[in-house]
């Protein structure tokens, strides 16, 4: 066995081993609940008993903290190869989280899952992002201190820095000014901006961008945070609901950003096959 294989098991039961020790430390709320609370676990001790419910709540702890002791390897090297990683770990993490919600406390419904799941996106997000800053860090002191030239700044945002104005204008100044027109039951904002002047402006900005940098992930954010803003400043003012401007935003920016990292990746494998 290499030692990548040895160094994965490895993390996978000590990871797991954890994961026991936290069930063993919280087995009175799990099985035993207290005052007038139930037990966690009591959907599944009325189904199987309280011996077997006890085994399907350590497996399951355990298979969670190995999943989480797996996550604590270093990043792959390309970032292609990262991205399937990491997709593939949240959802194996997310389907053994959801039999721990389903078979041991009973969750049911679909908004109950949307919460429980969406709190663990962003647990796993924020853990996320928490690594790569660690690992950009690590890798920016070693180019410089090796003499290279610096590389692209994080997720962009140096590059990203020109385009922001633009988006204010776009995402902002300019619904702010088209909102007069649509209390005059003029369905400027509604329907001309919302359906073309947004996600053409939004999508053709990004697609420049994209096409000069690669794929800059905080201008769709920068896009959706304008248009955040000027939602929350219309709702002080009017009753006039305009939730859905902010998606359009995003994902029209996102889009446009997509397509251009693919083309620039496109020119950049071309440029080395020649």
């Amino acid at each position: 066995m290499d030692g990548s294989k040895m160094r994965c098991l490895s993390r996978a039961a000590a990871g797991g081993a954890v994961g026991l020790l936290l069930a063993a430390l919280y087995q009175g709320p799990l099985f035993a609940g207290g005052y007038s609370a139930p037990a966690l676990c009591a959907p599944l001790i009325e189904r199987v008993g309280l011996p077997w419910a006890i085994a399907v709540t350590c497996a399951l702890a355990f298979a969670l903290g190995a999943a989480a002791g797996v996550a604590t390897l270093p990043f792959a090297d390309s970032g292609r190869e990262l991205v399937v990683r990491s997709l593939v770990h949240f959802a194996v993490t997310a389907a053994l989280w959801s039999l721990l919600l389903g078979a041991c406390f009973g969750v049911r419904g679909p908004m109950a899952w949307l919460v429980w799941l969406g709190a663990l996106a962003l647990l796993y997000a924020l853990i996320w992002l928490g690594r790569w800053v660690g690992w950009y860090a690590e890798v920016a002191a070693i180019r410089e201190k090796l003499g290279l030239a610096p590389g692209p700044s994080l997720f962009h945002w140096r590059e990203t820095l020109p385009y922001v104005g633009f988006a204010s204008l776009l995402c902002l100044a300019l619904p702010l000014a088209l909102q007069p027109l649509e209390e005059h039951q003029l369905p400027i904002l509604s329907v001309l901006y919302a359906w073309l002047l947004l996600p053409a402006g939004g999508a053709v900005s990004g697609l420049s961008l994209g096409r000069r940098h690669g794929l800059c992930p905080l201008y769709p954010a920068a896009c959706g945070l304008f248009m955040l803003v000027f939602v929350l400043i219309a709702r002080l003012c009017s009753d006039i609901s305009l939730g859905i401007l902010v998606p359009i935003a995003a994902v029209s920016a996102l889009a446009g950003d997509l397509a251009g990292a693919a083309r620039h990746r496109m020119k950049r494998k071309a440029g080395e096959r020649t």
